[in-house]
């Protein structure tokens, strides 16, 4: 029996709208500061979630607490909300700067974030940030915040790897490979200043596409003139040492 070609457009058509859009539905957000002449500076553009299921409130929530957290110069300060800790990043700038009038340029803050990577189970989220609150320079730092989107939690980086050791003892071989520092000898033999001369994995771990990123910032591993410090896993070799919670 031959169906007819309208029958078969129509289940075609059927079989199109079951494959459903996996991502996380985003919109941008942008917030800044007061923009008086004695103000700081402050600007804010990151993802948020527009959706009210439990991914997308673990998206704004770490996104949210991250923010509040880099904008706390003042460690009593207590903020809720992202609006709450620009206020009080500009009312310590005010109570601070009569202090130190010989410096110029006020406080920055700049913080950015994007989607780095995501699949039907993971979704990572980096957010660069660059303060400057006095002194010589300025601090430039990148945090990675990664997701199971099907549990609809923030994953810690011991949660990423299905045996840490394992994977410790993969990543300072590539480690070691890129920065020519020869296996036997110390990892600080060429420079870096990792803690007890013993190497271990970076404050930072996400996901991109062409890998996984481990990610030491400026001072962690070595000096500020050095800069970040980055290492990308190819997912070929890193698969297998990747836990469930984020395996699709």
């Amino acid at each position: 029996m031959k169906f007819p070609i309208a029958c078969c457009l129509f289940l075609v058509l059927i079989c199109l709208g079951c494959k459903k859009d996996t991502n996380i539905s985003l919109e941008p957000l942008l917030l800044v500061g007061d923009p008086c002449k004695e103000c700081p500076e402050v600007r804010i553009e990151i993802p948020k979630a527009v959706k009210k299921d439990r991914i997308s409130m673990a998206v704004n929530t770490a996104l949210k607490e991250e923010i509040i957290f880099l904008l706390n110069f003042n460690d009593q300060a207590d903020a809720a909300t992202i609006e709450e800790a620009i206020t009080g990043f500009t009312r310590d700038y005010s109570d601070i700067s009569p202090l130190f009038l010989d410096e110029h340029g006020g406080w920055e803050a700049r913080i950015k974030g994007e989607v780095s990577y995501e699949d039907p189970q993971m979704l990572t989220i980096k957010l660069d940030s660059y303060l400057y609150t006095g002194g010589a320079h300025g601090y430039e730092a990148t945090r990675f915040l990664n997701f199971n989107k099907r549990k609809g939690t923030e994953l810690q980086d011991w949660e990423l790897f299905a045996d840490r050791k394992d994977f410790l003892r993969y990543a300072e071989l590539k480690f070691r490979k890129q920065e020519h520092i020869p296996e036997g000898k110390p990892i600080n033999s060429t420079g870096y200043m990792f803690e007890r001369d013993t190497f271990y994995l970076p404050e930072n771990i996400g996901f991109t596409p062409e890998g996984v990123k481990l990610l030491y910032n400026q001072y962690e591993v070595a000096s500020f003139a050095e800069g970040t410090v980055e290492l990308v896993l190819p997912y070929k070799e890193v698969t297998k040492y990747l836990s469930g919670n984020i395996k699709s």
